[in-house]
Protein backbone atom coordinates (compact mmCIF):
# COMPACT_ATOMS: atom_id res chain seq x y z
CA UNK A 1 0.00 0.00 0.00
CA UNK A 2 1.18 3.50 -0.76
CA UNK A 3 1.86 5.99 2.00
CA UNK A 4 -1.38 7.62 3.15
CA UNK A 5 -1.59 11.37 2.71
CA UNK A 6 -2.16 13.48 5.81
CA UNK A 7 -3.62 16.95 5.83
CA UNK A 8 -3.15 19.66 8.43
CA UNK A 9 -6.68 20.85 9.23
CA UNK A 10 -5.70 23.04 12.20
CA UNK A 11 -6.67 26.70 11.88
CA UNK A 12 -3.55 28.80 11.35
CA UNK A 13 -2.87 31.04 14.34
CA UNK A 14 -2.79 34.64 13.18
CA UNK A 15 0.38 36.55 14.00
CA UNK A 16 -0.19 40.11 15.18
CA UNK A 17 1.62 43.31 16.07
CA UNK A 18 0.25 45.84 18.55
CA UNK A 19 0.36 49.63 18.23
CA UNK A 20 -0.13 52.14 21.03
CA UNK A 21 0.27 55.89 21.48
CA UNK A 22 1.88 57.21 24.69
CA UNK A 23 0.18 60.46 25.66
CA UNK A 24 1.64 63.26 27.79
CA UNK A 25 1.53 62.42 31.50
CA UNK A 26 1.12 58.71 30.89
CA UNK A 27 3.53 56.64 32.95
CA UNK A 28 5.62 53.92 31.23
CA UNK A 29 4.12 51.24 33.50
CA UNK A 30 0.61 52.36 32.50
CA UNK A 31 1.44 52.03 28.81
CA UNK A 32 2.98 48.62 29.47
CA UNK A 33 -0.14 47.44 31.29
CA UNK A 34 -2.53 48.70 28.59
CA UNK A 35 -0.57 46.89 25.88
CA UNK A 36 -0.26 43.72 27.98
CA UNK A 37 -4.04 43.76 28.32
CA UNK A 38 -4.36 44.23 24.54
CA UNK A 39 -1.99 41.26 24.05
CA UNK A 40 -4.22 39.21 26.37
CA UNK A 41 -7.22 40.20 24.23
CA UNK A 42 -5.40 39.02 21.08
CA UNK A 43 -4.53 35.75 22.84
CA UNK A 44 -8.18 35.33 23.91
CA UNK A 45 -9.23 35.86 20.28
CA UNK A 46 -6.82 33.13 19.17
CA UNK A 47 -3.90 35.20 17.86
CA UNK A 48 -0.23 35.49 18.79
CA UNK A 49 1.52 38.81 19.41
CA UNK A 50 4.94 39.05 17.71
CA UNK A 51 5.88 42.70 18.29
CA UNK A 52 4.70 45.92 19.97
CA UNK A 53 5.15 49.42 18.54
CA UNK A 54 4.64 52.58 20.58
CA UNK A 55 5.01 56.28 19.81
CA UNK A 56 4.97 59.32 22.10
CA UNK A 57 2.51 61.88 20.74
CA UNK A 58 0.54 64.86 22.04
CA UNK A 59 -2.50 63.34 20.32
CA UNK A 60 -3.03 60.66 17.64
CA UNK A 61 -2.60 61.71 14.01
CA UNK A 62 -5.98 62.46 12.41
CA UNK A 63 -5.12 60.57 9.22
CA UNK A 64 -3.04 57.58 10.31
CA UNK A 65 -3.22 57.57 14.16
CA UNK A 66 0.59 57.25 14.38
CA UNK A 67 3.11 59.40 12.48
CA UNK A 68 4.07 58.52 8.90
CA UNK A 69 7.59 57.48 9.98
CA UNK A 70 6.23 55.06 12.58
CA UNK A 71 3.73 53.68 10.06
CA UNK A 72 6.63 53.02 7.65
CA UNK A 73 8.48 51.20 10.43
CA UNK A 74 5.42 49.05 11.14
CA UNK A 75 5.00 48.35 7.41
CA UNK A 76 8.62 47.20 7.12
CA UNK A 77 8.18 44.77 9.99
CA UNK A 78 4.81 43.51 8.70
CA UNK A 79 6.30 42.71 5.29
CA UNK A 80 9.56 41.16 6.51
CA UNK A 81 7.89 38.99 9.18
CA UNK A 82 4.76 38.17 7.14
CA UNK A 83 2.41 39.46 9.84
CA UNK A 84 -1.34 38.78 9.43
CA UNK A 85 -2.86 41.43 11.64
CA UNK A 86 -2.17 44.87 13.17
CA UNK A 87 -4.13 45.86 16.30
CA UNK A 88 -4.35 49.44 17.62
CA UNK A 89 -5.05 50.06 21.33
CA UNK A 90 -7.64 52.78 20.66
CA UNK A 91 -10.72 53.10 18.50
CA UNK A 92 -9.80 54.20 14.99
CA UNK A 93 -12.02 56.49 12.95
CA UNK A 94 -13.29 55.10 9.62
CA UNK A 95 -10.82 57.32 7.71
CA UNK A 96 -7.88 56.28 9.92
CA UNK A 97 -8.76 52.63 9.45
CA UNK A 98 -9.03 53.09 5.68
CA UNK A 99 -5.73 55.00 5.42
CA UNK A 100 -3.76 52.57 7.59
CA UNK A 101 -5.12 49.53 5.79
CA UNK A 102 -4.34 51.07 2.40
CA UNK A 103 -0.75 51.61 3.53
CA UNK A 104 -0.14 48.28 5.27
CA UNK A 105 -2.18 46.09 2.90
CA UNK A 106 -3.20 43.68 5.67
CA UNK A 107 -6.06 43.37 8.13
CA UNK A 108 -6.18 46.21 10.69
CA UNK A 109 -8.28 46.13 13.86
CA UNK A 110 -8.74 48.54 16.72
CA UNK A 111 -9.41 47.64 20.35
CA UNK A 112 -13.19 47.96 19.93
CA UNK A 113 -13.33 45.64 16.94
CA UNK A 114 -11.16 43.09 18.73
CA UNK A 115 -13.42 43.07 21.81
CA UNK A 116 -16.51 42.78 19.60
CA UNK A 117 -14.90 39.80 17.87
CA UNK A 118 -14.23 38.06 21.20
CA UNK A 119 -17.83 38.72 22.26
CA UNK A 120 -19.06 37.26 18.97
CA UNK A 121 -17.12 34.08 19.62
CA UNK A 122 -18.32 33.82 23.23
CA UNK A 123 -22.04 34.61 22.88
CA UNK A 124 -24.21 31.61 23.72
CA UNK A 125 -27.78 32.74 24.38
CA UNK A 126 -30.13 34.37 21.89
CA UNK A 127 -29.93 37.60 23.89
CA UNK A 128 -26.12 37.79 23.88
CA UNK A 129 -25.90 36.85 20.19
CA UNK A 130 -28.45 39.53 19.30
CA UNK A 131 -26.66 42.15 21.41
CA UNK A 132 -23.26 41.38 19.89
CA UNK A 133 -24.60 41.33 16.34
CA UNK A 134 -26.28 44.71 16.90
CA UNK A 135 -23.06 46.18 18.33
CA UNK A 136 -21.02 44.84 15.41
CA UNK A 137 -23.41 46.23 12.80
CA UNK A 138 -23.43 49.64 14.51
CA UNK A 139 -19.63 49.58 14.51
CA UNK A 140 -19.44 48.45 10.88
CA UNK A 141 -22.01 50.86 9.47
CA UNK A 142 -19.69 53.90 9.05
CA UNK A 143 -16.94 51.57 7.79
CA UNK A 144 -18.91 49.90 4.99
CA UNK A 145 -16.97 51.59 2.16
CA UNK A 146 -13.70 50.17 3.39
CA UNK A 147 -15.13 46.73 4.05
CA UNK A 148 -16.64 46.30 0.59
CA UNK A 149 -13.19 46.48 -1.04
CA UNK A 150 -11.60 44.60 1.85
CA UNK A 151 -13.99 41.64 1.50
CA UNK A 152 -12.57 40.79 -1.92
CA UNK A 153 -9.48 39.41 -0.17
CA UNK A 154 -11.02 38.54 3.17
CA UNK A 155 -10.16 35.11 4.54
CA UNK A 156 -11.91 35.25 7.90
CA UNK A 157 -10.01 35.05 11.18
CA UNK A 158 -9.84 37.47 14.10
CA UNK A 159 -12.16 40.43 13.70
CA UNK A 160 -14.29 38.73 11.08
CA UNK A 161 -16.68 36.65 13.19
CA UNK A 162 -20.28 37.62 13.78
CA UNK A 163 -22.68 39.11 11.24
CA UNK A 164 -20.79 37.55 8.31
CA UNK A 165 -20.02 38.57 4.76
CA UNK A 166 -23.57 38.48 3.41
CA UNK A 167 -24.74 41.37 5.59
CA UNK A 168 -21.59 43.44 5.05
CA UNK A 169 -22.03 43.09 1.28
CA UNK A 170 -25.60 44.30 1.56
CA UNK A 171 -26.32 47.95 1.03
CA UNK A 172 -26.66 50.53 3.81
CA UNK A 173 -30.45 50.29 3.83
CA UNK A 174 -30.38 46.55 4.51
CA UNK A 175 -27.90 47.07 7.36
CA UNK A 176 -30.14 49.74 8.90
CA UNK A 177 -33.18 47.45 8.53
CA UNK A 178 -31.27 44.67 10.24
CA UNK A 179 -30.28 47.00 13.11
CA UNK A 180 -33.93 47.99 13.52
CA UNK A 181 -34.98 44.32 13.56
CA UNK A 182 -32.34 43.43 16.17
CA UNK A 183 -33.43 46.33 18.40
CA UNK A 184 -37.03 45.10 18.23
CA UNK A 185 -35.90 41.57 19.06
CA UNK A 186 -33.92 42.85 22.06
CA UNK A 187 -36.95 44.78 23.36
CA UNK A 188 -38.97 41.55 23.25
CA UNK A 189 -36.21 39.63 25.09
CA UNK A 190 -35.98 42.46 27.66
CA UNK A 191 -39.71 42.23 28.33
CA UNK A 192 -39.44 38.46 28.80
CA UNK A 193 -36.49 38.92 31.18
CA UNK A 194 -38.37 41.57 33.12
CA UNK A 195 -41.27 39.15 33.60
CA UNK A 196 -38.86 36.49 34.85
CA UNK A 197 -37.28 38.96 37.29
CA UNK A 198 -40.70 39.95 38.66
CA UNK A 199 -41.51 36.30 39.28
CA UNK A 200 -38.46 35.94 41.54
CA UNK A 201 -38.69 39.32 43.26
CA UNK A 202 -39.30 37.82 46.73
CA UNK A 203 -35.67 36.63 47.08
CA UNK A 204 -32.72 38.90 47.90
CA UNK A 205 -30.62 39.35 44.77
CA UNK A 206 -26.82 39.37 44.84
CA UNK A 207 -24.68 40.19 41.76
CA UNK A 208 -21.01 39.39 41.20
CA UNK A 209 -19.23 42.30 39.53
CA UNK A 210 -15.59 43.05 38.77
CA UNK A 211 -12.93 43.50 36.15
CA UNK A 212 -12.68 40.72 33.57
CA UNK A 213 -10.70 37.62 34.59
CA UNK A 214 -10.73 38.19 38.37
CA UNK A 215 -12.39 34.88 39.29
CA UNK A 216 -16.11 35.75 39.42
CA UNK A 217 -17.17 32.51 37.72
CA UNK A 218 -14.99 30.42 40.05
CA UNK A 219 -16.71 32.08 43.04
CA UNK A 220 -20.11 31.53 41.37
CA UNK A 221 -19.31 27.81 41.01
CA UNK A 222 -18.13 27.59 44.59
CA UNK A 223 -21.20 29.30 46.09
CA UNK A 224 -23.85 27.73 43.86
CA UNK A 225 -22.20 24.31 43.41
CA UNK A 226 -22.88 24.67 39.69
CA UNK A 227 -20.60 24.53 36.69
CA UNK A 228 -20.38 27.99 35.14
CA UNK A 229 -17.71 28.15 32.43
CA UNK A 230 -14.47 29.58 33.84
CA UNK A 231 -11.01 29.86 32.29
CA UNK A 232 -7.99 32.15 32.25
CA UNK A 233 -9.25 34.23 29.32
CA UNK A 234 -10.85 37.64 29.10
CA UNK A 235 -14.66 37.60 28.92
CA UNK A 236 -14.93 33.86 29.63
CA UNK A 237 -18.43 34.68 30.90
CA UNK A 238 -20.57 36.71 28.52
CA UNK A 239 -24.13 35.70 29.35
CA UNK A 240 -25.49 36.59 32.77
CA UNK A 241 -26.02 33.41 34.80
CA UNK A 242 -28.50 33.40 37.69
CA UNK A 243 -28.54 30.64 40.30
CA UNK A 244 -30.53 30.08 43.48
CA UNK A 245 -28.05 29.71 46.36
CA UNK A 246 -28.75 28.52 49.90
CA UNK A 247 -26.30 29.23 52.74
CA UNK A 248 -27.44 27.39 55.88
CA UNK A 249 -31.22 27.92 55.71
CA UNK A 250 -31.16 31.19 53.78
CA UNK A 251 -31.98 31.22 50.03
CA UNK A 252 -31.04 34.07 47.69
CA UNK A 253 -30.36 34.64 43.98
CA UNK A 254 -26.78 35.01 42.74
CA UNK A 255 -25.91 36.35 39.28
CA UNK A 256 -22.57 36.35 37.46
CA UNK A 257 -22.18 39.26 35.02
CA UNK A 258 -19.87 40.14 32.14
CA UNK A 259 -16.47 41.44 33.28
CA UNK A 260 -15.71 45.14 32.93
CA UNK A 261 -12.64 46.41 31.10
CA UNK A 262 -11.03 49.72 30.17
CA UNK A 263 -12.26 51.37 26.97
CA UNK A 264 -15.19 48.96 26.58
CA UNK A 265 -16.73 49.88 23.19
CA UNK A 266 -19.70 52.18 23.77
CA UNK A 267 -21.77 50.09 21.30
CA UNK A 268 -21.35 47.13 23.66
CA UNK A 269 -22.14 49.11 26.81
CA UNK A 270 -25.32 50.34 25.15
CA UNK A 271 -26.30 46.90 23.86
CA UNK A 272 -25.52 45.10 27.09
CA UNK A 273 -27.61 47.38 29.29
CA UNK A 274 -30.27 44.69 29.56
CA UNK A 275 -27.65 42.14 30.68
CA UNK A 276 -26.40 44.68 33.21
CA UNK A 277 -29.94 45.08 34.57
CA UNK A 278 -28.92 42.28 36.94
CA UNK A 279 -26.40 44.73 38.41
CA UNK A 280 -28.83 47.64 38.52
CA UNK A 281 -31.57 45.59 40.17
CA UNK A 282 -29.36 43.68 42.61
CA UNK A 283 -29.80 44.26 46.34
CA UNK A 284 -26.15 43.49 47.16
CA UNK A 285 -23.02 43.61 44.98
CA UNK A 286 -19.99 41.37 45.44
CA UNK A 287 -17.10 43.31 43.90
CA UNK A 288 -14.43 40.71 43.10
CA UNK A 289 -10.85 42.00 42.83
CA UNK A 290 -7.77 40.10 41.62
CA UNK A 291 -5.40 41.15 44.42
CA UNK A 292 -2.47 39.46 42.62
CA UNK A 293 -2.74 41.89 39.69
CA UNK A 294 -0.04 44.61 39.89
CA UNK A 295 -2.58 47.35 39.16
CA UNK A 296 -5.65 45.99 40.90
CA UNK A 297 -6.46 49.41 42.38
CA UNK A 298 -6.79 50.85 38.85
CA UNK A 299 -9.12 47.96 38.01
CA UNK A 300 -11.19 48.74 41.12
CA UNK A 301 -11.54 52.32 39.84
CA UNK A 302 -12.64 51.13 36.35
CA UNK A 303 -15.34 48.94 37.93
CA UNK A 304 -16.50 51.71 40.27
CA UNK A 305 -16.76 54.17 37.37
CA UNK A 306 -18.79 51.64 35.37
CA UNK A 307 -21.07 51.02 38.35
CA UNK A 308 -21.49 54.78 38.68
CA UNK A 309 -22.53 54.98 34.99
CA UNK A 310 -25.08 52.23 35.65
CA UNK A 311 -26.45 54.06 38.70
CA UNK A 312 -25.36 51.19 40.97
CA UNK A 313 -22.38 52.72 42.77
CA UNK A 314 -24.21 53.28 46.08
CA UNK A 315 -25.54 49.74 46.46
CA UNK A 316 -24.47 47.72 49.53
CA UNK A 317 -21.19 46.09 48.47
CA UNK A 318 -18.86 43.39 49.73
CA UNK A 319 -15.33 43.69 48.32
CA UNK A 320 -13.78 40.26 47.80
CA UNK A 321 -10.02 40.26 47.25
CA UNK A 322 -9.45 37.00 45.38
CA UNK A 323 -6.23 35.12 44.47
CA UNK A 324 -4.42 35.85 47.75
CA UNK A 325 -2.33 32.74 47.01
CA UNK A 326 -0.71 34.68 44.14
CA UNK A 327 -0.37 38.03 45.93
CA UNK A 328 2.86 39.92 45.25
CA UNK A 329 3.73 42.86 47.52
CA UNK A 330 3.21 46.11 45.60
CA UNK A 331 5.30 49.19 46.27
CA UNK A 332 3.69 51.45 48.83
CA UNK A 333 3.77 55.26 48.48
CA UNK A 334 7.39 56.26 49.04
CA UNK A 335 8.52 58.68 51.71
CA UNK A 336 11.76 59.34 49.80
CA UNK A 337 12.67 58.68 46.20
CA UNK A 338 15.47 56.27 47.12
CA UNK A 339 13.23 54.22 49.43
CA UNK A 340 11.18 51.32 48.16
CA UNK A 341 8.57 50.10 50.59
CA UNK A 342 6.46 47.00 50.02
CA UNK A 343 3.30 45.92 51.79
CA UNK A 344 2.72 42.39 52.99
CA UNK A 345 -0.78 41.01 52.48
CA UNK A 346 -1.53 41.54 56.18
CA UNK A 347 -0.29 45.16 56.01
CA UNK A 348 -2.38 45.76 52.90
CA UNK A 349 -5.46 44.33 54.65
CA UNK A 350 -4.99 46.71 57.58
CA UNK A 351 -4.37 49.65 55.24
CA UNK A 352 -7.49 48.89 53.18
CA UNK A 353 -9.68 48.35 56.23
CA UNK A 354 -8.46 51.60 57.72
CA UNK A 355 -9.27 53.60 54.58
CA UNK A 356 -12.63 52.10 53.57
CA UNK A 357 -15.89 51.44 55.35
CA UNK A 358 -17.16 48.75 52.95
CA UNK A 359 -16.98 45.14 54.21
CA UNK A 360 -14.01 43.29 52.68
CA UNK A 361 -12.76 39.70 52.74
CA UNK A 362 -9.54 38.16 51.42
CA UNK A 363 -9.85 34.72 49.79
CA UNK A 364 -8.44 32.26 47.30
CA UNK A 365 -11.44 30.76 45.48
CA UNK A 366 -9.33 28.21 43.65
CA UNK A 367 -7.58 27.00 46.83
CA UNK A 368 -10.71 27.45 48.98
CA UNK A 369 -8.96 29.73 51.49
CA UNK A 370 -11.18 31.79 53.84
CA UNK A 371 -14.33 30.64 52.05
CA UNK A 372 -16.25 29.93 55.26
CA UNK A 373 -15.55 33.48 56.49
CA UNK A 374 -16.73 34.82 53.11
CA UNK A 375 -19.93 32.75 53.26
CA UNK A 376 -20.60 33.96 56.80
CA UNK A 377 -20.14 37.60 55.79
CA UNK A 378 -22.48 37.13 52.82
CA UNK A 379 -25.01 35.24 54.96
CA UNK A 380 -25.08 38.04 57.56
CA UNK A 381 -25.52 40.69 54.84
CA UNK A 382 -28.37 38.83 53.08
CA UNK A 383 -30.06 37.92 56.36
CA UNK A 384 -30.04 41.53 57.57
CA UNK A 385 -31.55 42.73 54.30
CA UNK A 386 -34.15 39.94 54.27
CA UNK A 387 -35.16 40.74 57.88
CA UNK A 388 -35.53 44.42 57.00
CA UNK A 389 -37.60 43.73 53.88
CA UNK A 390 -39.68 40.83 55.22
CA UNK A 391 -39.89 41.34 59.01
CA UNK A 392 -42.57 38.66 59.44
CA UNK A 393 -40.22 36.00 58.02
CA UNK A 394 -37.68 36.39 60.81
CA UNK A 395 -39.05 33.40 62.67
CA UNK A 396 -37.84 31.21 59.79
CA UNK A 397 -34.20 31.96 60.53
Amino acid sequence: MGKQKTYDTAVKQERAVLVGVIRPGEKPEETKEYLEELAFLVDTAGGKVEEVFTQKMLKPDRATFVGTGKLEEIKGYVISEEIDLVVFDDELSPSQLRNIERELQIKVLDRSNLILDIFAGRAQTAQAKTQVELAQLQYLLPRLTRLWTHLERQKGGIGMRGPGESQIESDRRMILDKISLLKSRLKLIDRQNETQRKNRVELIRVALVGYTNVGKSTIMNMLSKSEVFAENKLFATLDTTVRKVVIENLPFLLSDTVGFIRKLPHHLVECFKSTLDEVREADILIHVVDVSHPNFEDQINVVNETLKDLGAREKPTIVVFNKIDAYVSPEAPQMHEDEKVTLTLEEFKNTWMGQHNAPAIFISAIHKENLEEFKQLLYDKVLAMHAERYPYDQLLF
